[in-house]
């Protein structure tokens, strides 16, 4: 190998080494930025001292390596940004309140061994086996089923700032040959559907709901026992709030 190999080979091995070294730099950069907004995320707003306390960061980082371009944050950015935060935080503190409702409406109301609830990241589902609304293979509200709905009707009505997906699910049979359901995607946006309806009958606003089948999507146990087959044919009411 000549001389002008060897120094070229070195050259092309000292460029790979830089671009590693700045890329492990820019990602470092990045997951500090990102540790701050979260700490200030959980911290008291106050804008003077998150945009002095941005600006301090960007230039330590800056002064550090001057050829990595990190990201420059105004003053008007840090405000959004900051507003941003802010109502994430109030819009999950609403859902908590409104989540504390539930757990009034499944005592009061005689549902709590039918539906459950959960609250997360802001979102409320209200979830039900499908056979308290429906037969097996079948689409049509039971009259128990639509009590059921009727006793829930008040809660979903007291909160019209509240978007609601009914999202119908089964299990991983298939409907079997001949039966009035083409397969599970069918059946369950169907009974999605109908629940719709009879909530509309109600007096809930269509405006605000929509229907979702998803069949044997999403199951929230392995589909490998009847037990948990049943577990996984349900109807869930997806809560979120309207942001005006």
């Amino acid at each position: 190998m000549s001389d002008d190999d060897e120094g070229l080979g070195l050259e092309e091995e000292e460029e790979a080494s830089t671009g590693e070294w700045l890329l492990t730099y820019s990602d470092m950069v990045t997951l500090l930025l990102t540790f701050f907004v979260l700490l200030f995320s959980m911290s008291t707003l106050d804008k003077n001292q998150f945009t002095d306390s941005f600006s301090a960061i960007k230039s330590a980082l800056q002064g550090k390596e001057t050829s990595i371009n990190t990201s420059r944050i105004t003053a008007k950015e840090a405000s959004v940004l900051m507003e941003q935060i802010q109502m994430r935080r109030q819009l999950e503190q609403a859902q908590q309140r409104v989540f504390q409702d539930v757990k009034l409406l499944q005592t009061t109301q005689g549902v709590a061994g039918l539906v459950t609830a959960k609250l997360d990241k802001g979102k409320i589902t209200l979830r039900m086996p499908s056979e308290v609304l429906f037969d097996s293979g079948s689409a049509t509200l039971k009259p128990e089923g639509r009590e059921i709905l009727a006793r829930m009707k008040n809660f979903f009505i007291k909160y019209p700032d509240e978007m609601i997906n009914i999202k119908g699910y089964t299990d991983d049979v298939a409907p079997t040959a001949g039966a009035r359901f083409h397969d599970n995607w069918e059946l369950s946006a169907l009974r999605a559907v109908n629940v719709l309806r009879a909530m509309v009958e109600m007096g809930i606003s269509p405006n605000r709901m929509t229907a979702t089948g998803l069949g044997e999507l999403d199951p929230l146990y392995p589909n490998t026992s009847p037990e948990n087959r049943a577990k996984n044919r349900r109807v869930e009411f997806v809560l979120e709030k309207i942001v005006q």
